[in-house]
């Protein structure tokens, strides 16, 4: 087969828009599992090294899906060749997910080879798709050496343990992390510009927007089977679920109301989509991470919400809150340019309520930060409104 015939059978075509394919919903079920997953992780492990261990293991999902997202806004999901790849992505995805609980004990090297395999994995198979003369091939290749360099310092964490592990991990993840930051700089082999990347920008933004609405649909999860789990209901049981189920309401209006189809128009015309297309990754994966821990405030509400407001409880119900906000004022700063102010309202009343929280329930907490989150939401919902109709005038 001609070089200009496979690449032409592997690539996308850029003379439409790329629509998500079956293949990339399908492919992000997985993840819904992962998302789970990490939530119960961290709603058993409610302690300073707990939460940085839940970090590291998120930032490693979030790279397998990142990745992944790109590579399938270059490459057609439709060929059999990459629809191959994207489905052994899928099966060690469940693998490094079922792994997950046990990653910081006895599956550390199962959890860490399955990460690398996905990494190191997809980046050769797309290498030897496109051929040695392909405009992308510099690219995947300095792409491969980051991913090698990264795998060592996950395989020698698996065979670590305790803070060792953890170090050696977080020593992987940077890797991955800051090569993009440097245009995959490499020793011996160059560098790249985010101008190289020519992704289909409302695609990179579908995805982003579906992989929100996974995470959300486990916070729904999370505060449905806490409630199922009582085996009466009373009023208070069921001001809980309201308390739940209001937050993630309050979350998906912020990111969809307005801010998803801004984003999507900004990156479809911007000038260097794959830059724009990077801060959308880099903002996504704090703003995802604060639904996460947002869905384990939702089940400690439910099933704890008589008790007094311990510290290990206040970092899930106000800190998923505060990096939910941050992590979504940063994604709108990248689409409009400025930080919306009704974000950092929130995040000063999360502030003051931290401070007089230890002396109240967790329901209380709860209800609290759920006030001020759909504050927030109500407030951004009614200065876009207006702005939106000071332009159509």
């Amino acid at each position: 087969m001609s070089h200009d015939h496979r690449r032409a059978t592997t690539l996308r075509s850029r003379d439409q828009a790329a629509r998500v394919s079956n293949e990339e919903l399908f492919f992000d079920l997985v993840y819904a599992f992962s998302v789970t997953q990490l939530s119960h992780y961290l709603l058993d492990h409610l302690t300073l090294m707990g939460a940085l261990q839940t970090l590291v293991m998120w930032f490693a999902v979030w790279l397998g899906w990142q990745y992944t997202a790109w590579t399938t806004n270059w490459f057609d999901p439709g060929t059999l060749r990459v629809r191959g790849v994207l489905f052994g992505i899928m099966l060690l995805a469940m693998v490094m997910a079922s792994a997950l609980p046990g990653a910081f004990a006895e599956r550390g090297l199962v959890f860490a080879l399955c990460f690398v395999g996905i990494q190191a994995g997809r980046t050769l198979c797309m290498l030897v798709a496109i051929g040695p003369n392909d405009p992308l091939t510099p690219n995947f290749r300095r792409l491969l050496a980051w991913n090698c360099l990264a795998g060592a310092f996950w395989i020698a964490g698996g065979f670590a343990e305790g803070p060792v592990r953890l170090g050696l991990w977080f020593g992987g993840v940077l890797c991955e992390y800051i090569a993009p930051m440097i245009g995959l700089r490499f020793p011996g082999l160059g560098r790249s510009l985010t101008s190289d990347w020519t992704i289909d920008g409302g695609n990179l933004a579908e995805r982003c927007q579906l992989f929100v609405i996974v995470a959300l649909g486990e916070s729904v999860l999370a505060t449905g089977i806490a409630f199922g789990h009582h085996a009466e209901w009373h009023a208070v049981d069921l001001f809980a679920l309201l308390v739940g189920f209001a937050g993630s309401l309050a979350m998906w209006w912020m990111y969809f109301d307005t801010s998803a189809k801004e984003a999507t128009h900004v990156i479809e015309h911007a000038a260097d989509p794959g830059g724009i297309g990077a801060k959308f990754h880099y903002t996504h994966v704090i703003l995802v991470a604060g639904i996460i821990v947002c869905a384990v405030a939702d089940e400690l509400t439910i099933g704890e919400g008589s008790h007094h407001a311990e510290l290990k409880y206040l970092g899930a119900l106000i800190g998923g809150p505060a990096i939910y906000l941050f992590g979504n004022a940063l994604f709108k700063r990248v689409v409009r340019g400025f930080l919306p102010q009704s974000h950092l309202y929130g995040l000063g009343l999360l502030a003051v309520l931290a401070v007089f929280a230890s002396h109240m329930t967790v329901m209380a907490v709860g209800a609290v930060t759920t006030v001020i989150m759909i504050g927030v939401a109500a407030l951004e919902a009614v200065v876009r409104r207006r702005a939106l109709a000071a332009k159509t005038h």
